[in-house]
């Protein structure tokens, strides 16, 4: 599995010192219910702080991030956990594009930026310039393990790649997982194998059916700001120009190259596909400001009684202040990402009631920059504060049910992957609740959030949520990177908190047993795991 390599950069870790002593003041509210753990009226209290105007979208460097990291630290430190923070060097760049030029084969127009196409540089200079032939590469991907290469025969130096989304869905299930996408689907691989082919951009085509989300999203997303590591070549090896189009333009462009768009669809799903030169001209000019932003996570440890550490995970981070979408322009982050932070604030609190304490220590780490392509917990996964190899299992919260439904199942994203599902499937048993897999594993969901920084260097990671389909549909087409997600205070809570306590129950188990978690036989971070716990 190719994934992108970064800086080595040691651990900034300090303990934080409170403004103010004791716990942050949080709106009131109502005791659980007896038979409950978590408690849900607290968990909204904290998503209507963490997603509040004032917190300005919780961008990284913001005064967003400022406010919400101090929130969250505050209230560890409030309830006994010790309190740190990691320092995670960043670079915030803003990109200013100028429109895409075509030219060549009966071409000659220009694509708008936002409403035809997004393109940005994650290069760390202050202009990049492209001007280059476009070529088709499939989906863009080269597997050896599954004697895959859409590159064969094609020389892609110096030009500009246009290629599909996901990765290809064979019928074939012994090749890219069947159905369920793996990491080559993803868009962040598609960029990392446009460079390593020496490509001069790349350029995805948005289909929303694949993407799982609308054009919408993907223009408030790449609108505005982005972040990256600090790379010693300044971001010299990532590929210059990234970017997306939508279908439509991808159409037109494939009628005027003389191809037909799902023609060269279903040849990009064959082994023997080779990438096609379109004979169009694609230019563009990208002007970069630069800054350099010192982001955080935050970290609040119950210490057990031996050196090993079962990790929470939930971003803080949302898209901050961006393009105005019906006069609002915060992107408050709502139930993406506060949601997910407040179950684990509320979830340590419950750990700290609990006596005697977990043998194995409990860490409820809180990340900066997931929006941005998981930086926070994979700066974490390669400076670790707690070794990797005495880290038995990730639980990661990216999202919470917020709607009271949830069919008395529980999805889990990555389903076959841990034993850890085995635990929560015995836990939702009392609950009367099934676990099941998810509904859309097309969508390459587990390779979406921060518990794949921590499978990717082979510790067990478990991602489950309980919310319908139908429910999250309706919050993707009209909330999800949007301004429009904010608090509601007629959220139902009564599924989040089965989810809570059940969660809870999986980490208890966890942290006093003797066993640890283990990637199931034929997983692609079994191994990964095995070679870890050898040294």
């Amino acid at each position: 599995m190719h994934i992108k390599s970064f800086l080595s950069v040691p651990c900034l870790l300090f303990l934080i010192s409170c403004s103010q002593p004791g716990q942050p003041s949080q709106p009131s509210a109502d005791k659980p219910a007896a038979a409950s753990i978590v408690d849900g009226n607290a968990i909204k209290a904290h998503i209507q702080k963490l997603s509040s105007d004032e917190m300005e979208g919780r961008a990284p460097g913001s005064k967003g991030e400022e406010l919400a990291t101090t929130y969250i630290a505050d209230y560890f430190k409030s309830i006994g956990l010790k309190t740190f923070f990691q320092g995670v060097p960043l670079v915030g760049v803003t990109s200013t594009v100028s429109p895409m030029k075509l030219s060549g084969a009966g071409s000659g127009r220009m694509l708008k930026y936002a409403d035809e196409f997004v393109a940005w540089s994650k290069q760390q200079k202050p202009s990049i310039s492209a001007d280059a032939e476009l070529v088709f590469a499939g989906y863009g991907v080269v597997a050896p393990e599954y004697q895959w290469n859409d590159f064969k025969g094609a020389n892609v130096k110096g030009k500009i790649i246009v290629v599909l989304i996901n990765d290809p869905q064979l019928e074939d299930q012994t090749k890219f997982g069947g159905k369920a996408m793996t990491y080559y689907g993803r868009w962040t691989y598609k960029f990392e194998e446009a460079a390593r082919q020496g490509a001069a951009g790349a350029l995805i085509v948005h289909e929303t059916e694949f993407a799982g989300y609308p054009w919408e999203v993907v223009r408030g997303s790449w609108s505005g700001e982005q972040f990256d590591m600090v790379y010693p070549d300044k971001g010299a090896s990532t590929v210059p120009i990234q970017g997306w189009i939508t279908r439509d333009v991808a159409m037109e462009l494939f009628k005027t190259a003389g191809q037909d768009f799902e023609d060269l669809k279903k040849k990009a799903l064959q082994p023997d596909f080779k990438a096609v030169p379109l004979g169009i001209r694609a230019s563009v000019d990208v002007k970069n400001k630069l800054r350099t932003v010192e982001s955080k996570n935050v970290l609040g440890v119950l210490e057990g009684q031996v050196p090993e550490y079962v990790v929470f995970t939930a971003h803080w981070d949302h898209l901050g202040i961006g393009e105005p979408q019906n006069g609002d322009k915060i992107y408050n982050g709502a139930e993406d990402n506060a949601s997910g932070v407040a179950m684990i604030m509320d979830i340590a609190r419950a750990f700290t009631k609990v006596q005697p304490k977990p043998k194995r220590s409990i860490v409820f780490l809180a990340v900066t920059a997931e929006e941005q392509g998981l930086l926070g917990s994979l700066y974490y996964s390669e400076n670790p504060v707690f070794p990797l190899n005495k880290t038995v299992a990730n639980i990661n919260i990216d999202g919470i049910n917020l709607y009271g439904r949830d069919k008395n199942e529980v999805h889990v994203v990555g389903y076959g992957y841990t034993t850890l599902e085995d635990t929560l499937k015995d836990v939702l048993s009392k609950q009367g609740r099934s676990l099941v897999p998810e509904d859309e594993p097309e969508k390459g969901f587990y390779f979406r959030s921060d518990q794949f920084s921590f499978a990717r260097k082979g510790v067990p990671a478990l991602y489950a949520e309980s919310t319908t389909v139908e429910d999250s549909k309706e919050y993707t087409e009209h909330r999800y990177h949007k301004p429009s997600d904010e608090y509601n205070p007629n959220w139902d809570m009564k599924a989040a908190v089965r989810d809570g306590d059940a969660l809870f129950e999986v980490v208890e188990r966890v942290a006093n047993s003797d066993q640890w978690p283990e990637w199931k036989p034929g997983t692609e971070f079994r191994a990964i795991r095995e070679q870890m716990l050898k040294k």
